[in-house]
């Protein structure tokens, strides 16, 4: 895999994080989540996963460094 290939699998990965996060920030807000919301969240998941297995056969794993706080 090229490192433009790489490149972009670490793209549309940050994409799917954003998305998820959308997803969950939805779901925590409703009184009720519907089964639909859900099942774009597992759709979603599904696909970082499908996005990291291709990293990870890469050599190019994705590491989730995370926020750190300063203060």
């Amino acid at each position: 895999m090229t490192t433009d290939e790489i490149a972009d699998l670490n793209l549309a990965r940050a994409s799917l994080a954003r998305q998820r996060n959308a997803i969950a920030r939805r779901l925590g807000g409703l009184e009720v989540a519907p089964i639909s919301m859900a099942e774009d969240l597992t759709r979603t998941l599904l696909a970082i996963e499908a996005v990291d297995r291709a990293l990870v056969e890469a050599g190019q794993p994705h590491v989730d460094i995370g926020q750190t706080s300063e203060g």
